[in-house]
């Protein structure tokens, strides 16, 4: 089949630029094949990442068609199958099929689809991803973890480092803070381990401003394009959990923001946005400098006629507070 391919090129500090390349090839060939054949047989400055072609490795990683995948695992057939159910206008179904390629989001370009992974590498180190110093220790004997244990490390120990989620990070692209989801997704293996001695400290680390869990916007992006199926949203989401069990209320704001939020809701079936600042940004009015931060924004509110002055209950508040507590419970039981 006649196959263009779309290539985003560029070089460090420079505008990117697109270059067309017409191929001939199988429906089952990768898109990493597509490339080697460009680079062999068309164009031998074309520049990305390979190494073991086997969904391995993680080195191919880069964008295809607008998502984050690895060309060895992605193939012509499933990848313009996917196109075609994609409302395109203007296309028609006998028109050569067309692949977009450009570099990983999120980090700076070095050559074509060579992006630069330095703050990749540099968020991961940031979490500490090794079992703490105390249990690194030569022990007497063996450490042992029973079968449950050990399970609890299956998901997040098959992250390749491959750089997807990271690139689709919608947190990551406006807040140069915070670590990333591969990071924290690695965080919570070092919290599941049994042998790690060090989770307090860690749940400091990771509870720090919009650094770390709290920083994530629950965009889905890192679970959606993941070709390990880690699901790094739940990790981050496991996380929260572990620090809102370990942490009182006037601990942090990000901490009040979660707690106040679901008290809230349960009280009146949605939220009273009077208390909620009150609760969250003056710490249930023991926080002067936080009172005092929103009273401008108050007072403005006010003087538009924003600030509700009243507040009724959804007429629903019984079944919601209901389904709430039973969520509770369940993950009371269950360990979640």
């Amino acid at each position: 089949m006649e196959v263009l391919f779309k290539v985003i090129r560029q070089t460090e500090n420079s505008s990117p630029v697109v270059q067309t390349y017409r191929l001939e090839a199988e429906p089952g060939n990768t898109i990493l094949d597509c490339l080697n054949q460009i680079k062999w047989e068309q164009d031998g400055t074309l520049a990305y990442r390979k190494n073991c072609r086997n969904t391995i490795c993680g080195s191919c990683a880069m964008r295809i068609n607008g998502r984050s995948a690895l060309a060895c695992k992605e193939n012509l057939r499933s990848e313009i199958a996917r196109l075609e159910n994609i409302p395109a206008p203007g296309n028609k179904a006998s028109s050569i099929p067309e692949i977009t390629i450009a570099p990983l989001g999120n980090m700076p370009v070095i050559k074509d689809l060579v992006v630069d992974m330095s703050s990749f590498w540099d968020n991961l180190e940031a979490v500490a991803p090794y079992v703490s110093t105390a249990g690194r220790q030569v022990p007497e004997k063996e450490f042992l973890q029973t079968p449950q244990e050990r399970s609890l490390l299956d998901q997040t120990g098959n992250c390749i480092m491959c750089g997807a989620c990271y690139s689709e990070c919608n947190a990551r692209e406006v807040n140069s803070d915070f670590v990333g989801p591969h990071a924290l997704a690695k965080a919570y293996r070092m919290v599941a381990d049994s042998r790690d001695r060090d989770i307090e400290n860690r749940l400091e680390n990771y509870n720090e401003d919009t650094k770390g869990v709290w920083g994530c916007t629950r965009c889905f992006y890192c679970n959606s394009v993941c070709p390990m199926d880690v699901e790094p949203l739940e990790q981050i989401t496991k996380i929260k959990q572990e620090i809102l069990e370990h942490k009182q209320v006037a601990d942090s704001r990000s901490i009040r923001h979660r707690k106040v939020l679901v008290d809230l809701v349960k009280e009146g079936g949605w939220i009273d946005e009077r208390k909620f600042g009150l609760h969250v940004v003056g710490n249930y009015f023991k926080d002067l400098t936080g009172l005092l931060s929103i009273v401008p924004l108050g007072m403005r509110m006010i003087a538009k006629g924003k600030f509700p002055l009243s507040f009724e209950s959804s007429e629903g508040t019984q079944q919601v507070r209901s389904l709430i507590e039973a969520v509770q419970e369940e993950g009371l039981a269950t360990g979640d």
